[in-house]
């Protein structure tokens, strides 16, 4: 038993440790040539994902050090107590070596992910994109669809429909503008190459739908243009409203705003599975000729 104080100093050193890891990215800016230079080499918001993730996973590790150090505390000093009455059997061959402890919980590295977080300054996340709203989509298309009830129809409308293309875009499938597609792909294979365990817990929750915003007659979605896509981690939906999160959507938030599509996080009513080409891009693939 005169191991279990050195447990718990081991514990508490590395809580401090944590603490300073925060205190470093908080507070120590990126100020030599070489950092700058590892800054730039970086595609699609990898530093800035990378070093979230960190944040949140130690800021939930520091409260749940926290909270065991004191359950500790409690549940030793009543073994002590009862180990202090006790002595040894005649034969006892004494302490023997502790055997290794087996991981058979839940790994919270990866956990992580799905965990709900709210979304800080999500009003301004976008930068400088610009909605390409429904109004200005059918001013440049026309209706995707002459009538449309909440429901998913068919699209009538030629021009947008002969650029329609239903394809795998790396972790999921959509049907989506040709353009949107090629995208896509782009965004997913930076989030493979620069955070698999992401990657791999990405789901959606439905693309192309010719419908009118539900709650809103008259007023065309944007999935109904083929232009947008809804986005949770290990398909558990975001709740609509809140000002909340899958902190994997976060992340991924960084990749594609960097592509030029726009995070419905900064919505008047949040919606942060949602993910929309930008007005930039669809004036950009109107430019092209590609829609």
């Amino acid at each position: 038993m005169k191991a279990i104080p050195v447990i718990i100093g081991a514990i508490a050193v590395l809580a401090l440790a944590l603490i300073g890891v925060l205190v470093y990215f908080f507070v120590l800016p990126a100020k030599t040539p070489d950092t700058q230079i590892v800054f730039e080499e970086v595609d699609g918001g990898a530093v800035d994902s990378a070093a979230r993730i960190e944040i949140e996973r130690l800021r939930q590790q520091i409260e749940q050090l926290q909270v065991t150090i004191g359950e500790l505390e409690t549940r030793l000093q009543a073994l002590d107590a009862k180990t202090d009455s006790l002595s040894a059997l005649p034969g006892d061959p004494g302490l023997q070596e502790a055997p290794d402890f087996e991981r058979d919980g839940p790994n919270q590295i990866i956990d992580a992910y799905a965990q709900v977080v709210l979304i800080a300054n999500r009003r301004r996340v976008n930068k400088d994109l610009k909605i390409a709203s429904p109004s200005y989509l059918e001013s440049v298309f026309g209706r995707p669809r002459g009538q449309m009830s909440s429901r998913c129809e068919s699209m009538t409308n030629e021009r947008l429909r002969s650029k329609l293309i239903l394809e795998d875009v790396g972790p999921i499938r959509v049907q989506l503008q040709e353009p949107a597609v090629e995208s896509l792909k782009r965004v997913f294979e930076k989030v493979r190459s620069t955070d698999p365990d992401l990657y791999e817990r990405i789901n959606t929750a439905g693309s192309l739908c010719v419908r009118h915003i539900r709650g809103a007659p008259g007023r065309t979605s944007t999935h109904a243009f083929g232009l947008s896509l809804d986005l949770n981690i290990d398909g558990h939906l975001d709740t609509l409203g809140d000002g909340k999160t899958q902190l994997g959507l976060t992340i991924l938030a960084d990749f594609f705003i960097n592509e030029g599509w726009y995070w419905g996080a900064a919505f008047t009513r949040e919606d942060s599975m949602h993910f929309e080409v930008s007005r930039q891009l669809v004036e950009q693939w109107i430019e092209e000729g590609r829609i």
